[in-house]
C-alpha cells in the first residue's frame, strides 16, 4: 500500500511542476490546533479592521474536513510572480503580484488541470480548489508541508527563493506521502519590522491588518486615514516593503509565466499618467488585473490620497 501511496504522490508532484508551480507539499488534512489560539486571539484585538469576513467560517479555518468531506490530505501549491522589471522610478507603486493578470484566474486553471490529472490518473478523487478566496489558512498549510517557514511580517519564506510567490491549495479524499515542516531561518533579522511605513508588524510574526498599507489602499472602503498622510511610501495598490527588504529575497529568480507577464502600462507609467487616467484607460489596463478589486473610485482615492 505504501509504494501505491508513494507512486501517487511523486505523479503529483510531477504533474504540479509541469504545470509550472515553483513547489508543491502535502499535509495531512486536520484540525489546526497551534492556530486557532493565534486567530482566536488576532481576530478579538481587531487586528483585521474592516475585513468582517476575517470573522466569518471561524471552524472552517481551521479544519479543512469541514470544506471537503472526508477529506485526506492538503496539497499546497507555490507560483512565482517574481517580475524580470520593476516600475519605473516616477511612478505611484503598485504591489509586483499584480504587474500581469489576476493571480486568481491564472491559478485556478492550474489546479483544475491537476485535480483532473489526479481522477485521471489515480481514480475518482473528491477535492476542491482554492485560491486564497475561501476559509483556508494557506500559509500555515503551506508551512505545515515543508514549503517555508512563516517569517515576522507573516509571510511565507523559503530559502531557496524568498517569499514572492502565490500560494494555493487542492484539498483531496486520497491518502498521501506527508511533508514535514522545515525550520524557522529569520534568526535575529528585524529589517521587515524595521522598515514597515505604518509599523503594522507590531511583534515579530503578528501584523496588524489594520495599519497595513495593503489594507488601506484595497480592502477599506472609507476614506484614507489623515493620521497615515505621508506613510503610503507612494504605494497605490498593495506594498512589497516587507518583501522588498528581507535578505531571503535576494535569492528570487524571475517568473517564466506568460499570464502574469507585467502590462507595460503599469511599468511604464509616470506619476501624471496615473493622477490622469480616466475610466476608459483603467479599465484597459487593469481589464483582467487584482486591481480592479479597488475600482476606479478606490485606485482614485488611493492617488489622490498620495498626491495632496
Amino acid at each position: 500500500m505504501s509504494s501505491i501511496i508513494h507512486h501517487r504522490t511523486s505523479l503529483i508532484k510531477q504533474e504540479a511542476k509541469r504545470l509550472g508551480f515553483l513547489s508543491c507539499g502535502i499535509s495531512k488534512a486536520g484540525f489546526l490546533e497551534e492556530e486557532a489560539p493565534r486567530l482566536e486571539n488576532w481576530l478579538n484585538q481587531n487586528k483585521h479592521g474592516q475585513m468582517s469576513y476575517m470573522e466569518n467560517h471561524f471552524d472552517k479555518r481551521l479544519n479543512p474536513t469541514l470544506l471537503v468531506d472526508d477529506a485526506k490530505s492538503v496539497i499546497s501549491l507555490l507560483l512565482n510572480y517574481y517580475p524580470s522589471e520593476t516600475q519605473n522610478a516616477d511612478s505611484y507603486k503598485i504591489s509586483k503580484y499584480a504587474y500581469g493578470q489576476d493571480y486568481h484566474f491564472v491559478i485556478k486553471e492550474k489546479l483544475k488541470e491537476l485535480l483532473y490529472f489526479i481522477q485521471t490518473e489515480i481514480g475518482e478523487v473528491s477535492g476542491r480548489a482554492f485560491v486564497d478566496s475561501a476559509p483556508v489558512l494557506d500559509k500555515a498549510w503551506a508551512a505545515k508541508s515543508g514549503l517555508g517557514w512563516i517569517g515576522k511580517n507573516s509571510n511565507l519564506i523559503t530559502q531557496k527563493v524568498g517569499s514572492f510567490y502565490f500560494i494555493a491549495e487542492l484539498i483531496v479524499d486520497l491518502d498521501l506521502e506527508y511533508d514535514t515542516a522545515t525550520t524557522d531561518h529569520c534568526g535575529s533579522c528585524t529589517a521587515c519590522i524595521d522598515a514597515c511605513p505604518t509599523e503594522a508588524i507590531v511583534a515579530p510574526f503578528v501584523v496588524d491588518g489594520s495599519k497595513c498599507i495593503s489594507y488601506f489602499t484595497i480592502e477599506l472602503k472609507d476614506n484614507l486615514p489623515q493620521e497615515m498622510k505621508g506613510k503610503f511610501d507612494e504605494w497605490a495598490f498593495g506594498c512589497d516593503v516587507c518583501q522588498d527588504v528581507c535578505p531571503w529575497n535576494k535569492f528570487s529568480k524571475p517568473h517564466n509565466e506568460t499570464l502574469l507577464k507585467p502590462n507595460e502600462s503599469i511599468l511604464n507609467f509616470s506619476k501624471k499618467d496615473w493622477e490622469e487616467i480616466t475610466l476608459e484607460t483603467f479599465n484597459k489596463v487593469f481589464k483582467n488585473s487584482a486591481v480592479k478589486r479597488t475600482k476606479m473610485e478606490g485606485f482614485k482615492r488611493n492617488i489622490n490620497f498620495l498626491k495632496a
